[in-house]
């Protein structure tokens, strides 16, 4: 598949990659501090006005499965994205899915100390519009239940939405997932 420049490349996939790549080795050098200023803190926003973090939460990673999924699952979908819209249209969508994922994870937890981080929220606006844009595809659920690209998008959405209410595998912004969905 060729993009809008002739060339098979995806430049905002790649920079994006790129980005929570380094940013996560910075993670590893600095630890607490950047988690302290660039996680989302739902209580700094409100308290300290840390508004910059609805931003640098989704660079952010906890572990390095963490970071791997997340940018496996943006190369994955984000590609054949990106080569359809251009980088700049690919780019505000993913932003404006991380954002939106920061924001509804804010307003459910706003009194929170607990911090939130990672690319997933953007991550899931990527994966519903390639649901919607490609339905018909077929996707392999942990490598191996074909599924098509548009029943995966509604039962990650799903089961997003019964971990969230149900407080099923804490430690996981569920509601962060599904803000992404929803803003995508």
């Amino acid at each position: 598949m060729y993009g809008r420049t002739g060339r098979n490349h995806t430049s905002a996939v790649a920079w994006l990659i790129l980005a929570n790549v380094v940013i996560f080795v910075l993670q590893q050098v600095f630890g607490n501090e950047m988690l302290y200023y660039f996680s989302l803190i739902p209580s700094f926003v409100t308290k300290k006005f840390f508004v910059w973090q609805f931003f640098t939460h989704m660079f952010m990673h906890g572990n390095l499965l963490h970071l791997f999924f997340n940018m496996f699952s943006l190369f994955l979908f984000g590609t054949a994205l990106e080569q359809m819209w251009g980088p700049k249209r690919f780019l505000s969508y993913y932003i404006v899915s991380g954002l939106g994922g920061g924001l509804l994870d804010y307003l459910i937890n706003i009194n929170s100390v607990i911090p939130s981080i990672g690319a997933s929220g953007a991550v899931y606006g990527v994966l519903l519009a390639y649901g919607l844009t490609f339905p018909e595809t077929i996707l392999y659920l942990n490598f191996f239940i074909p599924v098509k690209a548009k029943y995966a998008v509604i039962i990650f959405g799903v089961m997003e939405l019964f971990f969230g209410l149900t407080n099923t595998r804490s430690g996981i912004a569920h509601f962060a997932h599904l803000g992404g969905l929803i803003t995508g």
